[in-house]
């Protein structure tokens, strides 16, 4: 009975604390349970000041589901890129196609039946069908887990050793009521109050039943790796357009399939002549240090051949394509994406900051 009463403090305080603060995202003005689909497909291990663009953009593109099954694979890459982790893209993009082609275009309402669609997995599910359809079960991402492992004391474990019963904790704490704004608010505790590293315990709603109370282990990281590779920028203009040579990752990669990036020096093969722009990408767990070189027209032999085709792209034709992540960063540095209205074709090494020198030098990548 006592825990009964707590669970139901537990959510009042939650919810209230969540009617008063709720951040306003474009993706909370709705209930259509496609909308709400894009946006947690999109949210997964990406924070929500980045998502917001690319699902205004993509919703004003796709409103429908109907949309998104008829659209072309390429389309879809492209309003994705710079987005990451692509495989979300794709396997929305297949469900899509599923939902119209063997359920008449309706989505499925149940947790359950929602996670039988290709790449929707256990979280996303549970997110959709409360918030959309009101199906009283518990969304568990890593916002959450965090918030469950202080507030019952227990020691963080990194990865997913104690996800079943952090996810068995939530079921009995969700609100049958309101599961939708009880999951939200779990999450917005998450990503707003009870931080990773410095959590706001005073603005905590919950934080008179929470066994730690800001006196908590925080879980070592694992250290990131560091890998160097060299790019090249090549141009070529013939009346009336610009161009720049990509190349496109095969079918079968195993990573990023299909993607547009700009090719690779051969190692030994650099010149600092040609040093245009250094640059620091993370993906996951791996700091890429890229240089980025400027070849002209007769220097593509130092090219590395790589396994996927290349091609010249016209300058106006790059917002279409789905480029990596990396090749749009870099893009926009140098300038060569439209919009760019400067006169300097690239940046230059002094407009790099000092912190990213160190980091560079740490490296062991010379400049």
């Amino acid at each position: 009975m006592a825990h009964r009463q707590e669970h139901v403090e537990f959510r009042q305080n939650l919810l209230h604390w969540f009617d008063e603060n709720a951040r306003d995202l474009p993706w909370r003005q709705t209930r259509d349970p496609y909308a709400i689909w894009v946006s947690e497909t999109m949210l997964q291990q990406t924070r929500v000041a980045v998502v917001i663009d690319y699902y205004t953009r993509f919703m004003a593109r796709f409103p429908t589901l109907a949309s998104l099954a008829q659209a072309d694979e390429t389309e879809v890459l492209a309003l994705w890129s710079g987005l990451g982790y692509y495989r979300r893209a794709r396997a929305l993009h297949e469900s899509a196609r599923a939902v119209i082609a063997e359920g008449a275009g309706e989505i499925p309402k149940t947790a359950a039946a929602l996670s039988r669609l290709p790449g929707v997995g256990v979280y996303t599910a549970a997110a959709v069908a409360s918030i959309a359809f009101g199906e009283p079960v518990a969304a568990v991402d890593g916002n959450v887990e965090r918030v469950l492992t202080r507030y019952f004391g227990h020691e963080p474990v990194p990865g997913v050793a104690r996800s079943g019963e952090l996810r068995r904790a939530a079921e009995h704490l969700v609100d049958p009521e309101r599961p939708g704004d009880f999951n939200q608010a779990m999450m917005e505790l998450g990503a707003t109050v009870c931080l990773p590293r410095v959590p706001m315990c005073l603005a905590c709603p919950v934080r008179e039943g929470c066994a730690t109370r800001g006196e908590h282990a925080v879980p070592r990281t694992k250290k990131m790796l560091s890998r160097k590779t060299a790019l090249a920028l090549v141009q070529r203009r013939e009346w009336p357009k610009a161009e720049v040579l990509l190349q496109r990752r095969p079918p079968d990669a195993g990573q990023m399939p299909n993607m547009w990036e700009l090719p690779s020096v051969k190692e030994g093969q650099e010149s600092e002549d040609m040093l245009l722009l250094t640059v620091r990408h993370s993906i996951t767990n791996t700091n890429y240090y890229v240089t980025v070189y400027g070849l002209n027209m007769n220097e593509q032999k130092i090219l590395a051949r790589g396994p996927g085709e290349r091609a010249w792209v016209p300058l106006m034709d790059l917002p279409e394509l789905p480029l990596t992540g990396l090749t749009r960063k870099i893009l926009k540095r140098l300038r060569v994406m439209p919009g760019y209205s400067g006169g300097r074709p690239a940046l230059t090494l002094d407009e790099l900051t000092p912190d990213s020198a160190k980091e560079f030098a740490a490296a062991g990548v010379q400049r």
